[in-house]
């Protein structure tokens, strides 16, 4: 079953597997296999989760960790690594002056709108002392900021 996770990552990963069941019956529901995976420092998309739990259409459905670790392994080897430089580069072609800054209310929109969206709460605590008396946010200071978060 461990497939590459030593028992002590195992030992850890059933600990919040646990965690999260309310009901005591050494199960979760489908619709909580995103945040237990994100508890457990991945990082799913929507449709990652989803796609590893199409076998379960109702999200009410419990499941065991036994289900929940070949999840979790997919989910784990799909991970890409990304670096600092690649969201610079990416938030880059947003810097209309070419001075590494990017105007705020741009930066909302585009993590409001774009890709897996968040909401305005989430946009504000990331963008909480990044803008500048100009209303711009410096790329590089603030994709540092929130990788290391």
């Amino acid at each position: 079953m461990s497939g590459g996770v030593s028992d002590e990552q195992l030992q850890e990963c059933r600990e919040v597997f646990t965690y999260f069941d309310a009901r005591g019956d050494d199960r979760i529901a489908v619709a909580q296999v995103g945040d237990v995976l994100r508890a457990l420092g991945q990082n799913p998309t929507d449709a990652d989760i989803r796609k590893c739990c199409s076998a379960w259409p109702d999200p009410e459905t419990r499941i065991s960790f036994e289900d929940f670790v070949p999840i979790l392994q997919s989910v784990g080897r799909k991970r890409e690594k990304h670096t600092v430089e690649d969201f610079v580069e990416g938030l880059s072609h947003f810097d209309k002056e070419g001075n590494g800054m990017i105007n705020v209310a741009e930066l909302r929109h585009l993590l409001t709108t774009l890709g897996e969206r968040l909401s305005d709460e989430e946009v504000d605590q990331l963008l909480a002392g990044h803008n500048d008396s100009h209303g711009n946010v410096n790329i590089a200071d603030f994709v540092r900021a929130v990788m290391h978060a």
